[in-house]
């Protein structure tokens, strides 16, 4: 795989990210772009990991990856077992009659917030954790190939994690994806830019 190639999966990857945010609110075959943006990427990443003998770039993001995956299976999780509790009420339930419907949240508010309340906080810590590794990925990324807005992207995406718990974070990250975009687009695939470091 030669550099281009890498810089356009990359590139190609990062926009995905970036115009299928606002799909995966939708059904779920509008995901289908946001899926094939990080793979894109990750591939890319392995590519440019291989080229600069540098493990820690594609190995942080792979890590990123599992972990948000991971936590987002898990709060899904804890909300399922949590709110079991609940399920024979909520099959009797006439969703039909709003009045009835109203008056059932009314009685067992402190019932869902507890269901909510965790697994919301999974997301986010498992959120937080990969932005972590992100960063550090693209950090390394940075610092080999000189492109300092990858350096930027991480911060931006670790402070947008850090804020996802008053949702202004998403917003962050979705712009943290758009910079990374921007770096790819601007990377220097010249050899004197591009040359790995010398073996010692």
């Amino acid at each position: 795989m030669n550099l281009e190639l890498r810089k356009a999966l990359g590139f190609v990857g990062a926009i995905l990210m970036v115009v299928s945010f606002a799909g995966t609110a939708g059904r779920l075959y509008k995901g289908l772009p946001l899926l094939a943006g990080i793979i894109l990427v990750l591939i890319a990443l392995k590519g440019f990991a291989d080229h600069y003998k540098e493990k820690s770039i594609f190995n942080n993001s792979l890590y990123g990856t599992i972990i948000v995956i991971v936590g987002i299976a898990a709060a899904v999780l804890i909300f399922i077992i949590l709110i079991l509790p609940l399920a024979p009420q909520l099959k009797e339930l006439d969703w039909t009659n709003t009045a009835a419907v109203q008056e059932f949240i009314r009685t067992h508010l402190r019932s869902f917030l507890g269901p909510i309340v965790g697994a919301y906080l999974t997301a986010i810590i498992s959120l937080i954790i990969s932005a972590w590794f992100f960063r550090k990925s693209l950090d390394a990324l940075s610092t080999k190939s000189g492109e300092k807005m990858f350096e930027t992207a991480g911060l931006i995406w670790l402070i947008g994690a850090v804020l996802s718990i008053i949702f202004v974070g998403l917003v962050i990250i979705w712009v943290a994806w758009i910079i990374i975009a921007v770096g790819f687009f601007s990377m220097k695939t010249t050899k004197e830019n591009l040359q790995p470091p010398p073996t010692q």
